[in-house]
């Protein structure tokens, strides 16, 4: 595992084992993730398809008590994935930090409980697997304005598409003091 410079985000390489019928990969091991993801357990598994480069989706996150960890990994294609700190004491509160996620880098990014969520597809037809420690639950869905100044998230690419529910997200009023976990 590798840290990055927000606390609590942590960027798992993975190491495929190969030979001559191709090779074997491990994506998650509880006992492994054991410190990261604490007592929680993963109880939910998403997939996402994204066709063309340059789209964003996100940002989101679930309000307390319904907060999650994920664990996201690109299976095909290649991702900018953004992480927003959402915590409110949190001494990064605010800042994001974005790893590249690639069937080729086989990293995969572990997002504790209190962030928001996004990516931006960087090839087209882009396959994402979610492992997640807590059901969606609508009544407890939030987002993020991905494209809000406040934040300043350096998207690599021309944005080609978001779906009307993510421009509908709110930007950052000073209102917003952060998820109390």
């Amino acid at each position: 595992m590798l840290e990055t410079p927000i606390k609590g985000l942590v960027v798992l390489q993975r190491a495929p084992i190969r030979d001559e019928r191709g090779s074997f990969e491990r994506i998650f091991c509880e006992q492994e993730l054991s410190t990261v993801l604490a007592s929680n357990h993963i109880t939910q598994i998403n997939y996402t398809h994204t066709a063309l480069r340059g789209t964003i989706r996100g940002m989101h996150f679930q309000y307390p008590p319904h907060t999650e960890c994920k664990i996201v990994s690109c299976l095909s294609g290649e991702i900018f994935d953004v992480a927003i700190d959402l915590r409110q004491r949190s001494d990064t509160f605010l800042h994001w930090h974005a790893e590249r996620l690639s069937a080729v880098n086989h990293r995969s990014l572990i997002i504790p409980q209190g962030f928001a969520h996004g990516f931006q597809s960087l090839s087209d037809d882009c396959e994402l697997l979610y492992l997640h420690t807590a059901p969606y639950v609508a009544s407890a869905e939030g987002g993020i304005q991905a494209l809000d100044p406040k934040l300043a998230i350096d998207w690599p690419l021309p944005v080609s598409g978001i779906s009307p529910r993510d421009t509908t997200h709110p930007a950052l009023g000073e209102d917003f003091k952060g998820l109390v976990l």
